[in-house]
């Protein structure tokens, strides 16, 4: 369905919609959940543009999920490492909040906490060179994610820099985005 065969919505405030300005409105986000895939995987490619790394910032996600999937985690854990950074270009400062926020409706509550997360963990690994606290992960040590998150950063995020790795390409993990991002929408309650 083309955009312009959704209708349109007709109200000037919400409050005075109609059921058929909300059945449009229904219309929208169905296809937007149906772009998002795409939007992801374009938003991804983007970081190609990230140079100041040893690899850039898409070679780094590809790695992370190869990694992943090398290990034999389940499609939603690749995915979830695949995306990890995204957040990245849109929320410098909150990136794992980003990607969570945006993953919540399709991955479960351990992934979402990780990919939440996973940005104050990963300081584990260089708090020290910064000067930031190392172990600023330990506020969280008393929740039931705190091992699959740390475990997520040091065998798949930290690790993921390595100019020599060969890693799979986008396209291995393209049909995977597709299916862990697939939900039919439903109007929130």
């Amino acid at each position: 369905m083309a955009d312009d065969d959704i209708g349109r919505m007709h109200f000037t405030r919400m409050d005075e919609g109609s059921p058929d300005d909300f059945a449009v409105l229904a219309r929208v986000h169905e296809q937007n959940i149906a772009k998002l895939p795409d939007l992801l995987i374009g938003l991804l490619s983007d970081l190609s543009a990230d140079e100041a790394y040893p690899v850039d910032r898409l070679t780094h996600s590809l790695q992370s999920a190869t990694r992943a999937l090398r290990d034999g985690r389940d499609e939603e854990y690749v995915v979830c490492a695949l995306l990890h950074d995204i957040g990245e270009s849109l929320g410098p400062f909150n990136h794992g909040e980003v990607i969570a926020a945006i993953l919540e409706p399709f991955v479960s509550e351990a992934n979402h906490w990780m990919l939440q997360h996973h940005p104050v963990f990963q300081v584990y690994f260089y708090g020290t060179k910064i000067g930031a606290d190392p172990n600023a992960r330990d506020q969280y040590r008393d929740s039931p994610h705190f091992e699959r998150t740390a475990e997520f950063c040091a065998r798949y995020d930290e690790v993921s820099f390595d100019p020599d790795y060969d890693n799979e390409p986008m396209s291995t993990f393209e049909p995977m985005v597709r299916r862990v991002l697939h939900k039919d929408w439903t109007p929130p309650s």
